[in-house]
């Protein structure tokens, strides 16, 4: 039964009641010896009357009160069946609390459960309720391994702040833990180790952030099996802890960070905070522009993914075009974004491949490469695909012979070199082929659908699992980016539309979060940008404008690329090179110029 004031335990004397929880009563007391006030638990009944319990029991406190870290609540020791332990004032944690807030917060749990683990102590039991913040703002995180020496509770009414379940921890088909935070391995009975503990650190990290539970059911067991099947909502959280969050939280206790230690590491410290698509220009992106060169009248500008916000800072520079030499709108950005390749054309009209490395000024062009088109790397950054007279090619971007990969079927539209040696090149009148690096007899990888009378597919873009690609597809009237995969047959292709667009030439621009990206598009002269999960394969947010005047021309090479290291370089100003235009004349000679088309 409840304690009432003045109640004598040893030279303890009871103030008041502070709460209660799955161990018993917790009261403010006054150590008469010492005076000073101190927090007692009454053990419940069940634990002091089970003898190995008991002795367990003690024993573990023992070890406990070892612990000597500003983040930890003291253990004093143990007197009738109580535990006496340090007195923290203050609040339980609550949420949701601002970025800085909770990181500020999770340093100090962190920092807690680092000096436990160095003693091969567990919590095993880590959750808001068991955290007190300080009226100086000071983490002390409570009941450092007791979860381990618990009764078996029932189901509570409240599965988040359930009752701490176990048997014993040294026998098969253990539970340790609350339901709400406890890791997988706990929830199926497993034995635990101090990955258990860095797994509740991700849920509790998880909800100081979103204000709600990670895994809620209407009872325990539900809970138990959302926290079992369940995957996270990545899109609730800042891109710059998605990434310690989802090595927190991998059900796999293998794949999980393993050790508390290390967090900071996993944090991305140059990504944006916002949680959510801004509809202004720089939008969700926040993104920095790290240089800018012109060639003739066409600005290139380079766009880093990984600046923080608020506003980008603009430097320019002037470098000369090649002398004599024309500068199209088609660039392609090596994956490691060393160097820049551009297609020029030289006074006698031939255009080739022309390679600049960005750390000098010059370019030079690429011997053998005359009338290329379509540029693409190879993942390593060594070697550039291109179409000429009917071949697939690609040749060293340090020199050398261009070397023949296949004949093309037809037209050529755009070209992507997956990170297994898989070539995917896109056309008109004929679908999306597939070829080794090495050459060979190109396959088709998708299938024209006649239903929409399609007339092309292309500008492949490889996600950053090397499997899945991002592509354009439509007719004279429609077109749009769709999503597809090297591990499927053209009938078994389940194309997943992404965006509608004329322009369908997609880039995917990797972020510093190797789950999030963005995928750039040409839309009505701008380019756009479409957050994008990458490991959900679907967009995350609402397409923002980040530059203007953009050449996005179909079935012509976009004048956009992005590295693999979150650079993107694009052409401003209007298209050159690769546009040309219709003109009508009549029966007489003359021009219609009412009847003028855009061209290809």
């Amino acid at each position: 039964m409840p304690l009432s004031a003045g109640t004598k335990l040893a030279w303890y004397e009871i103030l008041a009641p502070i709460g209660a929880g799955g161990m018993g009563e917790v009261y403010r007391a006054r150590d008469t010896k010492l005076d000073r006030e101190v927090a007692i638990k009454i053990l419940t009944a069940v634990l002091a009357e089970d003898p190995e319990r008991l002795a367990r029991f003690e024993r573990e406190a023992k070890v406990l009160a070892s612990l000597n870290h500003p983040n930890i609540a003291q253990i004093y020791g143990i007197e009738e069946r109580a535990l006496v332990m340090e007195l923290v004032p203050g609040e339980t944690l609550k949420s949701p609390l601002p970025l800085e807030t909770a990181l500020n917060y999770a340093k100090q749990i962190a920092d807690a459960l680092e000096a436990a683990h160095e003693k091969n102590i567990i919590h095993r039991d880590l959750k808001p309720a068991n955290i007190m913040i300080t009226p100086e703002g000071v983490v002390k995180v409570l009941d450092f391994g007791l979860a381990s020496v618990l009764s078996r509770d029932r189901e509570g009414a409240d599965p988040v702040n359930s009752p701490t379940l176990t048997i014993s921890p040294t026998r098969a088909g253990m539970i340790l833990g609350t339901a709400a935070y406890m890791s997988p391995e706990q929830a199926r009975g497993k034995a635990v180790d101090k990955r258990a503990d860095i797994w509740a650190f991700g849920v509790v990290l998880f909800e100081l952030l979103t204000g709600k539970p990670l895994f809620a059911g209407e009872t325990v067991s539900d809970t138990l099996a959302h926290v079992l099947t369940k995957e996270p909502d990545w899109e609730q959280v800042p891109v710059k802890v998605r990434r310690l969050l989802e090595t927190c939280l991998q059900k796999d206790p293998r794949q999980r960070l393993q050790a508390i230690g290390d967090w900071k590491l996993m944090l991305a410290d140059d990504a944006p905070i916002a949680t959510a698509p801004s509809r202004s220009r720089l939008g969700w992106l926040a993104w920095g522009v790290a240089g800018l060169f012109l060639l003739t009248t066409l600005a290139v500008s380079f766009v880093h993914f990984r600046e923080k916000p608020p506003v980008a800072e603009l430097m320019r520079f002037q470098i000369p075009p090649p002398e004599k030499v024309t500068v199209g709108n088609q660039l392609s950005l090596s994956p490691d974004s060393h160097r820049l390749a551009f297609v020029g054309r030289g006074a006698d009209g031939v255009a080739q491949i022309w390679v600049r490395s960005l750390e000098t000024l010059a370019a030079r062009p690429l011997p053998g490469t005359e009338g290329a088109n379509g540029l693409f790397w190879s993942p390593d950054s060594r070697f550039i695909g291109f179409a000429i007279t009917g071949k697939l090619r690609k040749v060293d971007a340090s020199g050398g012979p261009a070397q023949s990969i296949c004949d093309l079927p037809g037209a050529f539209v755009g070209g992507a070199w997956a990170p297994d040696g898989t070539i995917v090149f896109g056309g008109v009148f004929h679908p999306m082929m597939r070829v080794p690096e090495a050459g060979g007899t190109p396959v088709p990888i998708l299938a024209l659908d006649p239903a929409r009378k399609e007339i092309y597919q292309g500008f492949p873009s490889f996600l950053p699992d090397g499997r899945h690609f991002l592509y354009g597809r439509g007719s004279l009237e429609t077109g749009g980016i769709y999503l597809s995969s090297l591990d499927a047959t053209p009938k078994q292709q389940d194309s997943k539309l992404i965006v509608t667009t004329q322009a369908a030439a997609p880039v995917y621009a990797r972020a510093p979060n190797p789950d999030f990206g963005y995928v750039l598009f040409g839309q009505e002269g701008s380019l756009m940008a479409l957050p994008f999960n990458a490991r959900r394969l679907e967009p995350a947010g609402m397409a923002v404008t980040i530059a203007e005047s953009i050449a996005s021309t179909r079935f012509v090479e976009p004048s956009y690329s992005a590295s693999a290291t979150g650079v993107l370089a694009f052409h401003t100003g209007r298209p050159s090179g690769n546009v040309s235009q219709l003109l009508w004349f009549n029966r007489e000679g003359k021009h219609r110029p009412d009847r003028a088309t855009r061209g290809l």
